[in-house]
């Protein structure tokens, strides 16, 4: 007899992906890789936190409904793309070293925990909201290209890592409808609060 898939059970699937997901290795959350466009498509999918953190974008924006659900990533790839580039901007090695290391990476792993915890309280910041993306996308981008190699043209990564992350919120805000639809979006927002927690005890 074959098991009939239920809303409830596909939940709980998506939960223990999450889960295994974070069981990964955290020093394999920004590894190595290419320049150019592809380089920068990339980036997105191989780190854990910025994964997670854009899919919890265009879940959020489900959740505040109307335009917000496009103006929310729109902000979020928009401020990505400013720090990216002032990232990019001739900077001491040891400032950047610095930069990344006690202020970056600890941001980038904070702004999962609160994604997914305002996804939980079913917060309606809507104008707030959109500040709050575009602070945590900020350093989002710096983190993608603190690690860029010198004198690797740097509009090319950049347009790379912004078709990522706008094709991983379309995936969150159709993730989120569906969600939303069975009335288990809130309950998305767990898995989310849970894995940046354990992200951002890491990055400290």
């Amino acid at each position: 007899m074959t098991m009939q898939s239920t809303p409830g059970s596909r939940v709980i699937q998506m939960v223990l992906m999450v889960g295994a997901m974070m069981s990964s290795s955290v020093a394999s959350a920004h590894p190595l890789h290419g320049a150019g466009f592809p380089g920068g498509f990339a980036h997105p999918f191989l780190g854990l936190d910025h994964l997670l953190a854009m899919l919890a974008v265009g879940l959020w924006a489900v959740q505040l409904g109307g335009h917000w659900r496009y103006l929310l990533p729109l902000g979020f790839v928009s401020a990505m793309c400013v720090g990216g580039v002032l990232a990019g901007m001739a900077m001491p090695d040891g400032l950047t070293l610095w930069l990344v290391e006690s202020l970056v990476e600890p941001m980038v792993a904070a702004s999962v925990l609160v994604l997914g915890l305002l996804i939980v309280a079913r917060s309606r910041a809507r104008a707030a909201g959109v500040l709050i993306a575009a602070v945590f996308a900020l350093f989002h981008g710096a983190a993608h290209v603190a690690e860029l190699p010198s004198g690797i043209a740097l509009g090319p990564y950049v347009a790379g890592f912004a078709a990522a992350t706008v094709m991983l919120h379309a995936a969150g805000v159709a993730i989120g409808s569906a969600l939303s639809r069975l009335g288990m979006l809130r309950l998305a927002g767990v898995p989310f609060l849970l894995a940046g927690t354990w992200l951002a005890m890491a990055a400290v």
